[in-house]
């Protein structure tokens, strides 16, 4: 899943952005309101952190606008003001939770895991199933059948990748363009890295050849999708 945090405060939006990665999110990060209205708009996010004070457009005119326009992605809202009355406007103005800075990040990412349940991530399916293979989009869990499976983070998300598109190509490109973050500039061979390492968690243990190499197009996960 891609989210996209907008955020005035570098160390902050920085914290963020290792945090939630290391969770197995891409992450995009934009530090003013204009900019982060134009990426919420250019991309689909699962979900947006929006801070309120931002230079340009504050978080209140940028989740109003991206209502405006029928942008229905989870927002949870961040500022350093705290009363009843700001919470109030954030919630009036289409934000779907409210966070007062400082915050604990185990907490927000609680809250994030709650807003992908009730959106985005249950609108598009909490949970993959390919055969017996299955995903918890919102849990970041998998296995087969009753055995769960290991992943790391990026393992999960590149697996989650292929899930969505079963029995299509998936070429690398897409691939790191939903699981990394829009800066990354690497190897696209890196894809082929973490796809070996799929097959020797997902597939070989269980006799399955499921992750399959189109030479020249990408990456197919081969079964009917449940």
């Amino acid at each position: 899943m891609r989210l996209l945090v907008i955020e005035d405060e570098e160390r902050l939006a920085e914290a963020l952005r290792r945090g939630l990665t290391a969770a197995g999110y891409a992450v995009d990060v934009e530090h003013d309101g204009e900019a982060g209205l134009w990426a919420a708009t250019e991309r689909r996010y699962a979900a947006i952190v929006l801070d309120i004070m931002l230079p340009g457009l504050n978080g209140y005119r940028v989740c109003a606008r991206l209502r405006e326009q029928g942008v229905d992605t989870p927002i949870l809202m961040l500022t350093a003001k705290n009363g009843e009355y700001d919470e109030a406007e954030a919630l009036d103005t289409g934000a779907d939770d409210y966070l007062a800075k400082p915050f604990s990040y185990v907490v927000l990412e609680a809250r994030l895991r709650a807003l992908l349940r009730r959106g985005g991530a249950a609108r598009a399916g909490t949970v993959l199933r390919v055969g017996d293979l299955w995903l918890d989009r919102v849990a970041r869990t998998c296995g087969r059948g009753e055995d769960r499976i290991e992943l790391t983070a990026k393992e999960f998300a590149v697996l989650e990748c292929l899930a969505q598109r079963v029995d299509e190509v998936v070429p690398k490109v897409e691939i790191v363009d939903q699981v990394w973050d829009a800066n990354y500039e690497g190897d696209l061979n890196i894809v082929e890295v973490y796809v070996s390492s799929l097959r020797r968690k997902v597939d070989a243990p269980f006799g399955r050849e499921t992750i399959t190499t189109v030479r020249g197009a990408g990456y197919k996960l081969v079964g009917r999708a449940a």
